[in-house]
């Protein structure tokens, strides 16, 4: 007899139809006879709301064990998955109800399908690059699977980045902040900023001035084993550093990032190449109506 699948799930409760996909799910792997296990805060409000938790677990911490996380709602919902996760490399399929869905790429309606494909191993894992920053200010979770960034604070002054590749100084920009991305983190904070979109495949990482002083201040791109040291010198004494979007107050001149020694794992539908979804997410090379 086959063994039962184990699922962990991951999703943002502040979105209006959480209940109801939620009893999507539970209904499709009561089915399937698979086990479900919900992140706490997940779970204590589905509870609040008497939704039938009759067999399912709530997760407490981070000792947990599963085949699969899903995540349910959007990017940023994919993107706390991904910390959920951490070390333990456990699949992440994404079930997007939020807005652009870059990361999680399957639909409520799709998820009878992608739980079939799941199970028949129909389905591709891309495995993705994280980063790691050390800096004194931030010690909890200091690992991003799409970038980390390094901001002005206090005043409308800007800041000043003395930049350094595996010890060799590469260059001081003066500029609002520095976004030091992933090929996934790409085509987010540090594609506004004018970078580049990067492949997921192509052991790169990403260099992107935010707003810089100067016009001859562009992306620069290094392999992603790269060491990344940054000197920051502010007029407050002050600045914040972004991992995925979680700020952090820092005041220590010196940082350093460096690539994670885990990756992220990604459920992907054979079908939804990188190509196709900069096309429909991102409507590439689009034309005026096409959009």
């Amino acid at each position: 007899m086959a063994e039962k699948m184990n699922f962990a799930l991951v999703g943002n409760l502040y979105q209006n139809d959480i209940c109801d996909n939620v009893e999507k799910l539970i209904s499709l792997l009561r089915e399937k006879d698979s086990r479900l296990q919900i992140e706490k805060g997940l779970y204590e409000y589905l509870d609040s709301q008497s939704m039938d938790l009759r067999d399912v677990d709530a997760v407490r911490g981070e000792d947990f064990s599963a085949d699969y996380v899903i995540s349910l709602g959007g990017d940023g919902t994919f993107l706390q998955a991904a910390r959920y996760v951490g070390r333990k490399e456990i699949p992440i399929v994404g079930i997007n109800t939020g807005h652009l869905g870059f990361l999680a790429d399957a639909t409520i309606e799709d998820v009878a399908t992608e739980f079939d494909m799941l199970m028949r191993g129909n389905c591709a894992i891309d495995r993705r690059t994280v980063i790691e920053l050390v800096a004194d200010c931030v010690t909890e979770c200091p690992f991003a699977l799409n970038d980390i960034a390094v901001l002005k604070r206090d005043t409308a002054s800007m800041i000043s980045l003395e930049i350094s590749i595996n010890g060799e100084y590469l260059a001081t920009y003066q500029a609002d902040g520095l976004v030091v991305s992933t090929p996934t983190g790409s085509t987010a904070y540090s594609l506004a900023a004018g970078g580049p979109v990067v492949v997921p495949d192509s052991g790169t990482l990403t260099l992107t001035a935010v707003a810089p002083h100067s016009l001859n201040v562009r992306p620069v791109v290094v392999t992603d084993d790269s060491v990344i040291e940054i000197v920051v010198e502010s007029r407050t004494g002050n600045f914040l550093i972004g991992v995925d979007g979680q700020s952090h107050k820092c005041c220590t001149k010196k940082i350093t990032i460096k690539k994670a020694p885990y990756q992220v794992k990604i459920i992907k539908r054979r079908e939804n190449s990188f190509f196709s979804t900069l096309r429909e997410k991102l409507f590439l090379g689009a034309r005026g109506n096409e959009c």
